[in-house]
């Protein structure tokens, strides 16, 4: 899907719920860009990305994720963690491609061999990255937790 997603994520509700109505769609998709919906799986999260930034680390979202997720990132209060953000539905290219990447390391000012990729997902992120030029780290098996 590209840009707000709208007619993928219809399809997915009507679908999943068996209910097409409109309202009843507006309601469920506008809850999803909410702090309603959505938790920071770790609340010191921000300690961290607020050392980085301190230590002059640039930070980037690359995500596969319509355009609801920059004023999602308004709702968490955490967009100010981060100098660019990266979502697929924009780029029109979704993670495993390559291309995302590249955005994103345009956005931050650097070149890919100068980027670490840390993500959740062995194909999307890892594969990505690397086809990439990134480097790329598996939370979970190169990352555990965000304790210092």
């Amino acid at each position: 899907y590209v840009n707000d997603g709208r007619p993928f994520w219809q399809y997915i509700v009507s679908s999943s719920t068996g209910c097409s109505d409109a309202q009843y769609f507006e309601e469920v998709y506008n809850y999803y860009t909410t702090d309603k919906a959505w938790h920071l799986c770790d609340p010191e999260a921000g300690k961290v990305f607020m050392a980085l930034r301190k230590a002059g680390v640039k930070l980037a979202v690359v995500s596969n994720f319509d355009t609801r997720l920059r004023p999602l990132l308004r709702a968490l209060n955490c967009e100010h963690w981060f100098d660019a953000v990266a979502v697929s539905a924009e780029v029109e290219a979704e993670k495993p491609n390559p291309t995302i990447f590249v955005k994103a390391c345009e956005l931050l000012g650097i070149k890919p061999e100068e980027a670490v990729h840390v993500g959740d997902d062995r194909r999307n992120d890892v594969w990505g990255a690397r086809d990439a030029g990134c480097d790329a780290w598996l939370w979970g098996s190169d990352v555990y937790s965000f304790k210092e």
